[in-house]
């Protein structure tokens, strides 16, 4: 590239690009296709002599670098949709411990992309969309909103509240959908919290949502939900703070609504629809090139209540295709550990993303090649009213197990939520407890973690003081808890909590007798304790599901089971 000084061109000179002109303070590229005039005023004009270049229109077909680029904008538009809904949340359990999940779906309900939230959410949600879409398709249009939390419409317990809004863009069919879920503190039920260890029924679980139009032309039907709330044998005890709740998630699917009509408005409908598809089909492509290499296994994983969750893989390598078979899992039971099929659905979508190696979202395609075999009027099939509380805390936690066991690449993490809920007329609060994840070859399993289907925090102690009367005594790591192998299971945690007022305390758990299991010669982490430490110093066992009426001075101590080890202690 010829190189000027701007001080020896004289008036009138023009240089065609590309050239670059030099002087004392300033230097100017001109590039090819344009000129450079020095004016009678010594003045440096730059004009365009060659027509810029026409923009090929993005297509359809699927573009390496755009699948990236969609990629990143979907997932960005569900984190959008999470930080609106945190920031704008009334309850503790939503806006400081983030047990929500929001993601958006294509035309049909199928799941393209989430944030990194809930995964016992995310793989359900799909299901919930289609309810509505099923339910409603005659009658939506612009401006409404639903929920529901119907375990057998796509929900996973009653606490869980789906919240979804159709995408229109001058078109009376919705081009696309967005939904966010979040795990309410309290929907009724027969104790504080909506996690009742000993429900037997549905209905003794809460108030169940099943369609329920929201809002009706833009418009909140505040007046009717709130009734909808205060109805039924269990009503909930503070629709205040559900009616705060809500209208966080209206907005947050109000944001990835604004997101989505954005990228319609940059690249069309056609592409953006396109590549929903196009990430769909590359997560079945990643889970297919997992299941090149995946060996067929079988695995049972007991339960504290007397279950069991049989499962078997077997793969076929022509079709690029594997069977998760269920078949030998236990009945429907008559306890609360029934999960509905979405949650199997969810898990199945987990535990498959987890093994594809490259960065992509959780969506749909990720089951594509996989069939997914669940027994009829069994414990993963419930028909109504069947409890189903802590299927989608507990259950889901002994389906993921099982899969890695089956796989042969994971020791059982702690296998629990440790779900811990107390409250009265005047509070209500519930937290998950974190524990030991599994050891894998070659590395040990983390401590004092959220395994698998939960992914949320615990309520920050100076907040969790402020808001309700209790105060935290402890929260360490259970030292010694993890199973021992080449590679240790990570340990448990112990937390006590003491109260300042009297409440009702419940808590909800499982591998209190089981213990996680080791794997390739690893051995079991130690198994959990739930109990009462009355103020006087006795001791209360509430075993694996227990709730108990606490004075003031009384603490809940929960300690959390440890992780499995893997390969033999050397």
């Amino acid at each position: 590239t010829p190189i000027f000084e701007r001080a020896l061109m004289g008036a009138g000179a023009i240089l065609n690009g590309p050239a670059i002109i030099v002087e004392s303070t300033t230097t100017t590229v001109v590039e090819k296709g344009w000129k450079a005039e020095l004016t009678s005023a010594l003045d440096l004009l730059l004009s365009r002599v060659q027509p810029r270049p026409s923009r090929v229109a993005i297509g359809t077909s699927v573009d390496p670098m755009l699948l990236e680029l969609f990629n990143n904008m979907f997932m960005s538009a569900a984190e959008q949709m999470g930080a609106v809904l945190q920031n704008s949340a009334y309850s503790v359990n939503i806006r400081e411990r983030l047990d929500f999940s929001c993601a958006l779906f294509d035309g049909e309900g199928r799941l393209v992309a989430n944030a990194p939230h809930i995964p016992v959410h995310l793989g359900s949600m799909s299901e919930a969309v289609r309810a509505i879409i099923r339910r409603r398709a005659a009658e939506i249009q612009a401006g409404a909103v639903y929920a529901l939390n119907d375990p057998y419409a796509g929900g996973t317990h009653l606490p869980d509240v789906t919240v979804v809004t159709p995408v229109f863009d001058r078109h009376p069919k919705p081009f696309f959908w967005v939904a966010s879920r979040g795990h309410h503190a309290d929907i009724g039920g027969l104790t504080p919290g909506s996690m009742p260890p000993q429900s037997r029924t549905i209905e003794e679980e809460g108030v169940l949502i099943t369609d329920f139009l929201l809002v009706e032309r833009g418009l909140f039907r505040e007046s009717q939900f709130a009734s909808l709330l205060q109805g039924g044998r269990y009503p909930a005890r503070n629709p205040a703070q559900n009616l705060g709740d809500i209208r966080a998630q209206i907005a947050a699917n109000e944001r990835g609504v604004k997101e989505l009509k954005s990228m319609i408005g940059r690249f069309g409908f056609e592409v953006v629809n396109a590549y929903m598809g196009h990430v769909r089909a590359n997560a079945a492509e990643q889970v297919r090139r997992v299941i090149d290499r995946l060996k067929p296994g079988e695995f049972i994983q007991k339960m504290d209540f007397g279950g069991q969750i049989h499962v078997k893989i077997e793969v076929d390598t022509r079709a690029r295709t594997a069977t998760i078979d269920f078949t030998g899992t236990s009945d429907q039971t008559q306890r609360n550990f029934n999960a509905p099929s979405s949650i199997v659905r969810a898990v199945v979508l987990y535990v498959f993303r987890t093994l594809v190696d490259g960065d992509i979202p959780l969506n749909d395609g990720c089951l594509e090649a996989l069939n997914i075999v669940i027994p009829p009027k069994s414990l993963l099939a419930p028909t109504s009213p069947a409890a189903v509380v802590a299927g989608n805390v507990e259950t889901s936690q002994a389906i993921t197990n099982a899969l890695y066991g089956a796989l042969g690449v994971l020791a059982g993490s702690q296998g629990t939520m440790n779900n811990l809920t107390f409250g009265n007329h005047k509070h209500q609060y519930y937290e998950t407890i974190c524990g030991g994840a599994g050891a894998g070859p070659a590395f040990a399993g983390a401590s004092a973690v959220h395994t698998h289907m939960t992914n949320s925090r615990l309520t920050d102690p100076e907040v969790l003081e402020l808001r309700y009367p209790v105060l935290v005594d402890a929260f360490s790591i259970r030292r010694g808890s993890g199973g021992p192998g080449r590679w240790p299971g990570g340990d448990g945690v112990i937390r006590r909590i003491r109260f300042r007022e009297p409440m009702t305390v419940a808590v909800l758990a499982n591998n209190r007798l089981v213990a996680p299991f080791g794997c390739e010669g690893g051995f079991p982490g130690k198994v959990g304790k739930s109990y009462v430490l009355r103020s006087n110093g006795a001791i209360e066992d509430l075993g694996s599901c227990g709730q108990a009426e606490v004075d003031t001075g009384d603490a809940i101590v929960v300690e959390t089971p440890g992780g499995g080890g893997f390969g033999a202690p050397q």
